[in-house]
């Protein structure tokens, strides 16, 4: 009796994360990135940013094409809603995070997904924004993920996809970690 070993293919090459992590451990200083974005008032309160290129492996690197993200308010904001706002992207950027570790993830333990979808909530007190309470955060209070995930592994298997996608995930750490930011104007 022959028996066939499966395979999964969830579109994530392993081989050249691991190289590239193999290379990164030899030398450290090829893996200090810095990710650069432009954003430019188009309007209103609309703004377009710009993603073109970074800083990493020890140079300069270009994109294929420039990428491009609108940020707008709703029209209940007296905003034209040409764009999901700021607090939108900043979710969905988790969401999207999470999302390639689980496929990566999965990728590398063998495992074949069907569908990974992530929803993504964010409670807001906006009355800290508007200026209306000195005492509310300006942003989140409470952030939740949830995965729906139907994939060829148990319960336990997918629990541990989205623990290990979590914990190396660096939107969620910038989330969830306080970061140096410093506001400067030119």
């Amino acid at each position: 009796m022959q028996t066939q070993t499966k395979t999964a293919d969830n579109g994530v090459n392993v081989e050249t994360l691991l190289t590239a992590k193999a290379a990164i451990t030899e030398t450290p200083e090829a893996g200090q990135f810095t990710w650069r974005t432009r954003s430019e008032w188009t309007g209103g309160v609309e703004s377009r940013t710009t993603i073109e290129g970074f800083f990493g492996l020890g140079e300069e690197q270009a994109r294929k094409a420039p990428h491009t993200i609108d940020a707008d308010h709703p029209e209940q904001f007296d905003a034209s809603d040409k764009g999901a706002t700021p607090a939108e992207i900043a979710l969905a950027a988790l969401a999207g995070c999470l999302t390639a570790g689980v496929a990566a993830v999965a990728q590398h333990r063998n495992i074949q997904l069907r569908s990974v979808k992530a929803t993504v909530e964010g409670d807001m007190d906006v009355a800290g924004i508007l200026g209306i309470d000195a005492d509310v955060r300006n942003g989140f209070s409470a952030i939740r993920v949830t995965f729906d995930i139907d994939a060829d592994a148990t319960p336990e298997e997918i629990a541990a996809l989205v623990a290990q996608s979590q914990k190396r995930s660096a939107v969620f750490d910038v989330i969830t970690n306080p970061t140096n930011v410093r506001v400067t104007v030119a």
